[in-house]
């Protein structure tokens, strides 16, 4: 009757070995650490690099703990963090922009549990320490970037139908800061040809016949459905493209997540270099590339005769140049970009790969215009808030260099090089802009809060003494309550434990203090079957039940209801992990995980141990209960 199989006994003790090996790991330690990895898809790290490295090291006098080339990166272990710090100096001075040199914090797990692929869990940025970025896009730019393509693309459709019009122009509206489109002809009929054109490009485009005066107009605007998907594409957009530059620094486990609808969190747990981070994730910055105006006098320009075709730039010395307004290409082109050194003057340079569509563009481009000057437009995009009447209202500062005059020496397309920049940190600055991908809106660092170790050390240690206090608070009442049966309940709480860390550590997922209050949780609902189990049982034998039998009935009869209350908590938790964020979802897995072990372990592994112990006696008695 209260005989296990012996299949089932192997399946609880292999489960029980399996738990303790993958939790572990979580026992060991972090060695602070470098670790070094391509910086774009053309470099690799092999043995040389290593070796190149460890040279440096010795003769920097800098020890470390070990040095490993796996899977295309280096990752060296250093006893204490100022020797991590004065490491990745020196490696990344020498190594320059190719590698990333990132900070780390890397378990010290001996070879025997990596063999296993047993590793602990990561933590979060409230126990490792980190940065915390909100940061909000200015969707209302991305409408007003849409607008100006779709200004430059209706010039395009009609000239190649051969629809004379007049003027094209953005005009801002009241109010929403949206605008229309205006397309002037000089007849109806032109009018006509123009919207038969424009409807059957842009049929997304909402058009409407006027006339005004004597002069005909098409008023062309984005629909007000179209705007919604551009502001939720341009959030999308920004939210790769952060990912892209979070890579870049090399850290592991971050998160990047839209919060509302218009903001994205970045969280970057063991960062040590905040400012770099805030750097590199708060800047737009992109290149242009433009035709001179050689055939008009910029003198004439500035006195206020700008020809229609072309707009005034300064250099960064002030002189000013006359551009084309058309673009041949920008940096959303660009499918890679390294920085380097021009060959010729040793200045700092930007080696740039263009996609398909941009060396075709290219190409032809430099093929039509050989010996003439070509420029390229550093543009930096910056987001201002500033107080008016008592009320913060945000501005988009854009700043527009030119760097670069060139004449085309040659025909050209899908890779060349950028130079005119100040600096090899600005080369290499632009160059990670670059592979990370152009920004689809401006965007600005709202809030920005730096969590360090010592915090999270003390969280860890505060949330492991709540942990503690729990289960030895538990452990007592079930002793002096259930007696024997407490005891063998409460190894069953500490399998739970073990199992609830080793799912976490092979999920690797990210524990949290909101993690640890779901463990803590756990611990207290974890004896809950059983005390239902037990409470049964005494009841059986109240009845006048034999101890077998009452055994037998208490775990038969109290399974429903154990499974009604963790099913509705299950499906609680499994709401909490759909619909929350960050802080929530973490609680919301060590709660699920918690209930699936704790009804493994209070109904199988329970009885299990009371098979064993009173299974096998024919005449038993009485029951330490």
């Amino acid at each position: 009757m209260n005989v296990y199989p012996l299949w089932k006994y192997l399946m609880i003790i292999t489960l029980l070995v399996l738990g303790t090996l993958y939790a572990i790991p979580n026992l060991y330690s972090k060695d602070p650490s470098v670790q070094i990895s391509p910086s774009y898809y053309k470099v690799t790290v092999d043995i040389a690099i290593l070796e190149k490295v460890e040279a440096l090291l010795k003769k920097k006098s800098l020890n470390y703990k070990s040095a490993v080339l796996r899977d295309s990166k280096i990752l060296l272990r250093f006893d204490d963090n100022e020797t991590q710090l004065n490491a990745r100096d020196a490696i990344s001075q020498s190594l320059g922009e190719k590698y990333n040199v990132a900070l780390n914090l890397v378990a010290n797990t001996p070879a025997f549990f990596v063999s296993l692929n047993a590793a602990p869990m990561y933590l979060g940025l409230d126990l490792q320490g980190g940065v915390h970025f909100l940061i909000e896009v200015d969707t209302d730019e991305a409408i007003v970037k849409a607008e100006q393509r779709y200004v430059g693309d209706l010039r395009g459709i009609l000239r190649k139908d051969k629809v004379r019009y007049r003027t094209i122009l953005r005009k801002p509206a009241k109010g929403d800061g949206r605008a229309t489109i205006d397309i002037k002809f000089k007849n109806s009929e032109e009018q006509g040809k123009g919207l038969a054109t424009i409807a059957r490009e842009y049929p997304g485009l909402k058009l409407v016949e006027e006339k005004r005066g004597k002069e005909f107009f098409i008023v062309a605007s984005i629909k007000a459905s179209d705007i919604a998907d551009i502001q939720k594409f341009a959030v999308q957009q920004n939210i790769t493209t952060l990912r892209n530059r979070v890579n870049q620094l090399g850290v592991a486990e971050p998160i990047v997540q839209q919060q509302g609808v218009n903001r994205i969190v970045v969280q970057l747990p063991g960062i040590q270099d905040p400012n770099k981070a805030r750097k590199i994730l708060g800047k737009a910055a992109t290149l242009e590339y433009r035709a001179v105006d050689t055939k008009n006098s910029v003198q004439e320009a500035l006195q206020g005769r700008v020809p229609a075709g072309s707009r005034i730039y300064y250099e960064r010395n002030g002189n000013p140049v006359l551009l084309k307004k058309r673009l041949i290409v920008t940096g959303d082109n660009v499918v890679d970009a390294s920085s380097g050194f021009d060959n010729q003057t040793g200045s700092p340079a930007v080696y740039v790969s263009l996609d398909s569509k941009g060396a075709r563009r290219m190409g032809n481009f430099t093929r039509e215009n050989l010996q003439k000057p070509m420029a390229v437009v550093f543009i930096e995009t910056k987001t201002r808030t500033t107080i008016v009447d008592g009320k913060p209202k945000k501005r988009t500062i854009k700043d527009e260099k030119v760097i670069s005059v060139a004449t085309i020496q040659g025909t050209f397309s899908s890779r060349f090089q950028t130079t005119g920049l100040d600096s090899t940190e600005e080369s290499a600055e632009l160059a990670l802009l670059l592979r990370a991908g152009a920004l689809a809106a401006p965007i600005e660092i709202v809030e920005e809060r730096t969590i360090g170790p010592s915090l999270g050390k003390d969280s860890i240690e505060q949330g492991f003494r709540s942990v503690i206090l729990g289960f030895i608070l538990v452990l007592a009442f079930m002793a002096i309550w259930y007696r024997g049966f407490g005891i063998v309940a409460n190894l069953a709480l500490l399998v739970n434990l073990v199992l609830i860390v080793a799912l976490l550590s092979m999920l690797q997922a990210t524990l949290t203090l909101p993690g640890i209050a779901g463990i803590v949780l756990t611990v207290g609902m974890a004896v809950d079957a059983n005390v239902l189990i037990f409470e049964r049982i005494r009841e059986e034998l109240r009845l006048g039940n034999s101890p077998q039998a009452s055994i037998a009935a208490g775990y038969e009869k109290a399974l429903s209801t154990i499974a009604d209350a963790n099913i509705t908590t299950l499906l609680a938790a499994i709401v909490l992990f759909t619909f929350g964020t960050g802080p929530v979802k973490g609680f919301a897995v060590t709660l699920s995980l918690g209930i699936v072990t704790s009804m493994f372990t209070a109904i199988m592994g329970t009885r299990a141990v009371v098979n064993l112990v009173y299974g096998g006696r024919k005449r038993l008695k009485k029951l330490s209960i």
